[in-house]
């Protein structure tokens, strides 16, 4: 799975108009699911996102994780962080997840994203959504589980 997460100051996703899922202080996660990806790409995901220290402390230094701000986020999800961009101008899409199983896993990333006891807002899947923030520094951290360590035993 990928994520984009962006710290703000306040995030909001609107459909047709109607604002659909809204936060202060948090982070925005633009989340895809990509082929092959499961429930356990998904909890590594969100285990990873609870605990990332890009929220100032006292002392100016990013060290401290949504959690400890008592932040919230908003989860949208964006099939188009699976583009292939390798070759030509026009990107292709076939390494994201197909649409039913994005969708399955997009779910299980927010009830996973729930279950950490972080406030978690949410888009639509597949609807065409308008996103709106506040970026905060701006922060901006890129996150595939394809990257991240993979624990044994």
């Amino acid at each position: 799975m990928r994520a984009l997460l962006q710290r703000v100051s306040e995030a909001r996703v609107s459909v047709d108009h109607s604002t659909v899922g809204e936060i202060g202080a948090g982070l925005l996660i633009l989340v895809c699911a990509m082929k092959g990806d499961s429930e356990a790409e998904a909890a590594q995901l969100v285990k990873k996102i609870a605990k990332l220290r890009i929220f100032r402390d006292d002392a100016g230094k990013m060290n401290r994780s949504v959690k400890d701000i008592g932040g919230a986020v908003l989860v949208v999800s964006q099939f188009t962080l699976g583009a292939d961009t390798r070759s030509g101008t026009r990107p292709g899409f076939s390494n994201a997840a197909p649409a039913d199983e994005g969708e399955r896993l997009y779910h299980c990333f927010c009830e996973k994203m729930r279950d950490t006891g972080l406030p978690a807002k949410t888009g639509r899947f597949g609807t065409d959504l308008k996103v709106s923030l506040v970026n905060d520094g701006p922060v901006t951290i890129w996150l595939d589980t394809m990257d991240q360590p993979q624990k044994t035993g």
